[in-house]
């Protein structure tokens, strides 16, 4: 049985969207590669910051049906940069037990040790959901913050929650608390802020797409940021036209009616923002921040079936996903949406529909960078949530659409040597000036 300290997944265990044909032996190793990681690796590889994606690979290539020697290989090639964890402290972990030492350690990478620890040991003698409800969703200033470093960096910590819930290992999900435990909370004015506002107004919800649009559109977001600024989200956004923020996000609002449609609107919106933001003629590229947007969509599906979290708390984060995507959208200089890129793409394979998602999966599972096995079955996931919509305006991308844009993302990174795989700040010139224009 899977514990707080044990990973052990079964074939019960293969997620909201996986293959079919995934093998026990691939779940053997799968679990011993993902106990290696969490009893060996920091969450950061490195001191600034940069998160460990060993747990996200190794799940999302188990579901897409890799078989233990590409669990292996996969996880050998992205182990030598990985940073040990090193021993927990237990006066430490004794002190985090008091709200005000646990507030005393938040922030502080080096005490991610400490927070597994602790978390291991709340999650073994209550149970992982009792822990998350306690610890995340429980009304009070100490679980809203923590709540908030869910979002951070990226998003990390909640790709790391969901992979945790959605496979139902209670050790990836001690990782997750950690791993949000020692983030910063930059988003936290503008996250309240937003759903205080939500919550005061009686305007029916804006569509995210929409939202994207009223951004772009709006002077003060478009110079929030500069390309000077080292961080673009909290230097540039966060410091500069915050308000202006606030105001797009109290405009995305969740009913408890409209859970189910108001998550596959997001995960279509995600997808529209990140595959739109293109500058022809130079060569298609996937911003590095907005993939994260996209795979962290499918958890979302996965807190939808948890009988353990409220249809509030479900709101909540669902509400709070989308106003991450917003800030985060504005972050990278509120980037055109080409439409026409996501309908007049050609794919680089001629037979892309006879090969279907099964050689695109098989691509991306050989392909050591862990974003683009995330992103396939993200977009697999959200062909299949988003097909219900195809009549809705608010859902750019419909059921046809999906296929050629697996083949877009796989064929961007596909590149000859000196391409890099991901553009970074999409919305600045100077981002797009290292890359060759597209092949005729």
């Amino acid at each position: 049985m899977a514990t707080a300290k044990r990973i052990r997944l079964t074939l019960s265990d293969i997620g909201v969207f996986h293959v079919d044909g995934i093998s026990q032996e691939s779940a053997v190793k799968a679990s011993e590669l993902l106990q290696l990681n969490h009893d060996q690796f920091h969450i950061y590889f490195n001191k600034i910051g940069l998160h460990n994606h060993l747990a996200h690979h190794m799940l999302t290539l188990f579901a897409s049906g890799a078989s233990p020697d590409g669990l292996q290989k996969l996880y050998d090639q992205n182990t030598g940069y990985q940073r040990r964890r090193g021993p927990s402290d237990s006066k430490v972990v004794d002190d985090m037990h008091d709200p005000t030492g646990f507030k005393k350690y938040v922030a502080d990478g080096e005490k991610y040790a400490d927070f597994l620890a602790f978390f291991e040991k709340e999650i073994d003698e209550k149970g992982w959901q009792v822990v998350l409800n306690e610890y995340l969703f429980k009304a009070g200033e100490e679980a809203d913050d923590l709540l908030v470093r869910m979002f951070e960096g990226y998003l990390h910590p909640i790709i790391h929650l969901g992979f945790g819930v959605e496979f139902a290992q209670p050790a990836v999900i001690a990782e997750a608390l950690a791993q949000a435990a020692v983030h910063t909370n930059p988003l936290q004015n503008y996250l309240l802020s937003s759903e205080t506002a939500a919550q005061a107004s009686i305007s029916p919800s804006k569509s995210l797409i929409s939202l994207i649009n009223d951004i772009h559109a709006d002077e003060a977001l478009q110079n929030a940021a500069t390309w000077e600024d080292r961080e673009k989200l909290v230097d540039g956004v966060l410091t500069r036209a915050e308000k202006d923020l606030i105001k797009y996000g109290s405009e995305w609002k969740v009913s408890e009616s409209d859970l189910k449609r108001k998550t596959a609107e997001m995960i279509n919106a995600a997808f529209v923002f990140t595959f739109g933001a293109q500058r022809p003629p130079k060569r298609i590229k996937l911003d590095f921040y907005f993939i994260h947007c996209t795979n962290a969509s499918i958890f979302f599906s996965s807190f939808l079936e948890q009988e353990w979290l409220s249809a509030p708390d479900k709101i909540r984060l669902l509400e709070w996903k989308g106003r991450a995507d917003l800030a985060i959208y504005a972050s990278r200089g509120c980037p055109k949406i080409l439409l026409e890129e996501l309908t007049n793409y050609v794919p680089r394979y001629a037979t892309w529909k006879e090969d279907g998602w099964n050689k695109i999966f098989y691509r991306s599972m050989i392909y050591v960078d862990s974003h683009a096995s995330k992103l396939i079955r993200a977009m697999a996931h959200a062909e299949h949530v988003c097909r219900l919509y195809d009549d809705d305006d608010a859902f750019v991308i419909k059921t046809t659409d999906w296929l050629r844009l697996a083949n877009m993302a796989m064929d961007s990174i596909e590149e000859e040597e000196g391409v890099e795989d991901w553009i970074r700040s999409c919305g600045f010139d100077e981002a797009w000036a290292p890359f060759p224009d597209r092949r005729v």
